[in-house]
């Protein structure tokens, strides 16, 4: 019997099928070690006379995935292919063809709000784009944790953007399902600048852990990178232990930010795991009572942003060579993208 998630919604985007014969390969824009990722054209036989749909197309091959991935990927695909929520990437169809696995996913042209911020914004972004953003990935972030999963990578890199102003929460390859096994989980994820304290001490956790990575995203959005990002990985998981919480600076940075602002992201980032609010009492502070909906970020960003980049399919940019086949590591000068799998 198929898993009823709560809080289900019919988003306004449709299923593909899953027969080949309905998609129209293009170029690829993407690639890794065992995946690439091609833009397509998808197109249903039965109604040729139909406009058809950009998709993302992501193929793996499974022969060269060592086990732990490929739990990860199965981890992914399902919960993809199960969830309904405008604010959870979803896999809109699958299929196997040999030892190749086909993913179909909406293609999201204007990538993650972290593309958008390192090339229009570097230094942060406004308080009220910044609410647009947060509200929609929170409200996808509720939907995992109601029904029993945790995300585990909150960041500004795995918020995507779509034309209409639309927010997903993606790359859902270490995402948990507290139901599996005894919860709270211990296994040890994610990454450092934005990791919760009792994940890194290997102590149990659980949906707090999303929203202490959900407050140093929001800070990330405010200052252009997370806070501890200039040192070493080591020094990070030592800072967040022992450190003071990093906290919000309302002026003297590119922006001014309210105080509404500050005390969401001071609740997020509280030690004890127990005092911090859950996704749902979030959403209903201050700080989120005047979001504009999400057309806003259409006009505030996205109109402005003529760099059309994908990624958050699983996906890291990267500057490199100036084809989209190259190999890893044959970097020239030119300023182009290749893509390359987590």
């Amino acid at each position: 019997m198929a898993k009823r998630f709560i809080g289900s919604v019919e988003d306004e985007w449709q299923l593909y099928s899953d027969n080949p014969e309905d998609y129209t390969l293009g170029p690829s824009i993407g690639f890794g070690a065992s995946s690439i990722v091609y833009s397509a054209l998808y197109q249903p036989r039965s109604s040729s006379g139909s406009k058809p749909i950009p998709v993302a197309l992501k193929v793996l091959d499974l022969d060269s995935l060592p086990p732990h991935a490929l739990s990860l990927l199965k981890t992914e695909t399902t919960l993809m292919s199960l969830s309904k929520h405008p604010n959870v990437l979803r896999v809109r169809g699958y299929w196997m063809d040999g030892h190749k696995l086909y993913i179909a996913m909406r293609l999201m042209n204007k990538g993650s709000a972290a593309d958008v911020m390192r090339y229009g914004w570097p230094g942060g972004m406004e308080e009220d784009v910044i609410r647009c953003i947060l509200s929609q990935a929170l409200q996808g972030l509720n939907y995992l944790h109601i029904n029993g999963f945790i995300h585990r990578d909150i960041k500004a890199a795995n918020l995507l953007i779509d034309d209409d102003g639309t927010v997903l929460l993606g790359d859902l390859g270490v995402a948990a399902n507290l139901d599996e096994s005894s919860s709270p989980r211990k296994s040890f994820v994610g990454t450092p600048c934005w990791m919760a304290p009792e994940l890194i001490q290997g102590q149990q956790y659980d949906a707090a852990a999303d929203i202490w990575s959900f407050g140093i995203t929001a800070l990330e959005l405010a200052q252009g990178r997370p806070p501890r990002s200039r040192d070493s990985s080591q020094q990070v998981l030592l800072k967040i232990i022992h450190e003071a919480p990093p906290t919000l600076t309302r002026e003297g940075g590119v922006h001014k930010y309210s105080r509404a602002f500050k005390e969401m992201v001071d609740n997020c980032l509280v030690k004890d795991p127990s005092n911090r609010p859950t996704a749902a009492e979030l959403l209903q502070t201050p700080f989120f009572k005047s979001t504009k909906r999400k057309s806003y970020l259409v006009g505030a960003i996205l109109s402005k942003y003529l760099l059309v980049v994908l990624s958050g399919y699983g996906l890291t940019l990267f500057r490199g060579s100036s084809s989209p086949r190259a190999t890893p590591g044959k970097a020239r000068k030119e300023p182009s993208f290749l893509y390359m799998f987590h």
